[in-house]
């Protein structure tokens, strides 16, 4: 556990996070652009949650030995991985939902308050124009929402991890 609580305070780690988000978001990309798969709202919300873990491993892979540098680090990449673990199982539940009376439309305009309007500033990326209940792609029987599903769960799984043996790691000290 100490050698994995050490790994917070390893720049290498750090940018591994932030690389492994981002290769997610250009994946997202092409999926949008070359497969021409338009995101829906939920998964533009996924993609925001993505850029967290990602802002989380690029910002703190500057100064990992600063505890204040090494704590927003760590509070952002918890609540960007958990809440786009939630966000992608409601995708998931949206998706294989089979009840005819049940009312699952997504909005077409992110939800995001005016001071982080990232669908204005950034159309390309952030704007709504696909449907939450297609599953327009599968890989090995999983949706692309199931698939990430699996990613955050990793995200917040390897998060509690090191968090833990960091803590861990600070208390033997």
């Amino acid at each position: 556990m100490t050698s994995i609580g050490k790994l917070s305070t390893i720049k290498t780690s750090w940018m591994l996070l932030g690389f492994s988000a981002l290769a997610f978001e250009l994946a997202a990309l092409y999926f949008q652009y070359q497969l021409e798969l338009w995101p829906c709202i939920m998964c533009v919300y996924q993609r925001v949650a993505m850029m967290g873990v990602m802002f989380a491993g690029f910002i703190t892979a500057v100064a990992p030995n600063i505890a204040l540098v090494r704590l927003l680090g760590f509070s952002l990449w918890g609540v960007s991985a958990v809440w786009g673990l939630l966000i992608a199982i409601e995708h998931v539940q949206i998706q294989t939902n089979t009840d005819p009376f049940a009312f699952s439309a997504c909005e077409r305009v992110p939800n995001l308050p005016d001071w982080f309007a990232l669908h204005q500033w950034f159309p390309a990326i952030f704007e709504a124009g696909g449907d939450c209940n297609g599953v327009d792609w599968q890989f090995l029987g999983l949706s692309m929402p199931m698939w990430m599903v699996v990613a955050f769960a990793a995200y917040s799984l390897a998060f509690l991890v090191v968090l833990c043996a960091r803590v861990i790691k600070e208390k033997s000290i």
